[in-house]
């Protein structure tokens, strides 16, 4: 399976991160200097993404997109454990199928 990378906004930096390391550098977000993680393919295509981000209210917004499907999905969560296995499972699934073609 190719990889993945998952970057916190604090430079933290993690490859092919498992469902406990996305737990864990969700658990490491702050409204100080650490807002955000993006979770990206590690290639030259750069046509999905997921994004967790730390909100005011203490929630979190999750960022599920993938250009090749058309697909996008905005939540906001509350459960890191939750959100950890969400994410891993999406982003397993971006290695499992062919992406439609368009003609």
């Amino acid at each position: 399976m190719p990889g993945y990378i998952a970057d916190a906004e604090n430079g933290d930096s993690t490859a092919s991160p498992s469902e406990d390391g996305l737990f864990m550098m969700f658990q490491k977000l702050n409204h100080t200097d650490n807002t955000f993680v993006v979770v990206q393919n590690d290639g030259e295509e750069q046509d999905w993404f997921a994004s967790v981000s730390l909100l005011d209210d203490g929630g979190y917004e999750v960022e599920l997109r993938d250009a090749r499907y058309r697909e996008h999905e905005l939540t906001v969560q509350h459960d890191l454990g939750r959100i950890a296995r969400d994410v891993t499972i999406w982003l397993t699934a971006r290695y499992s199928a062919t992406p439609p073609r368009d003609f």
